[in-house]
């Protein structure tokens, strides 16, 4: 019992240290190994292709640095509120529209990639969601970074 509660007591003592010993402003300084340009062809669900190009390829860490194309069908999260964790809306849509930008990162092995798309008359964009797929193509230039830094949580707001 006793032993228990210490481990309890640890666990807990090292998130409170990593939350109030955390910085509110650091960076990371790495290089890029290489650049790879990815090319999705027409119906390819975008989530789908850089999951699939991230296993194939053995990609640990990433920047996806842009990407363009355009959609037969979007999904996507934004937030809605501002409490934390924020509540999270997720519109879809089976519409034509550009794709002007993706961003984002591959941190061991998650993919966390931002989508802006535009028609005629408005810009939206969010978290990538499964369900967004090519209308004629899409290019993504993705740069790697090595394996050994040290990025998972950098998308965790809790630390």
């Amino acid at each position: 019992m006793k032993k228990s509660m210490f481990m309890v007591f640890m666990v807990l003592s090292i998130a409170v240290y990593a939350q109030e010993g955390m910085p509110d402003v650091y960076s990371v300084t790495s290089q890029f190994e290489r650049i790879e340009i990815v090319r999705m062809k027409p119906g390819t669900d975008m989530l789908e292709g850089l999951e699939k190009f991230v296993k194939e390829e053995n990609i640990k860490n990433a920047v996806i640095l842009t990407g363009i194309g355009s959609v037969t069908d979007y999904h996507f999260h934004v937030v809605s509120d501002k409490n934390l964790p924020p509540a999270e809306e997720f519109p879809k849509a089976s519409v034509a529209m550009d794709l002007i930008a993706v961003q984002g990162y591959i941190l061991n092995r998650r993919i966390h990639a931002h989508i802006t798309l535009s028609d005629e008359n408005s810009v939206i964009g969010g978290h990538l969601e499964p369900g967004t797929k090519a209308l004629t193509f899409f290019i993504l230039t993705i740069g790697i970074l090595p394996d050994a830094l040290e990025i998972e949580h950098l998308d965790n707001y809790k630390l």
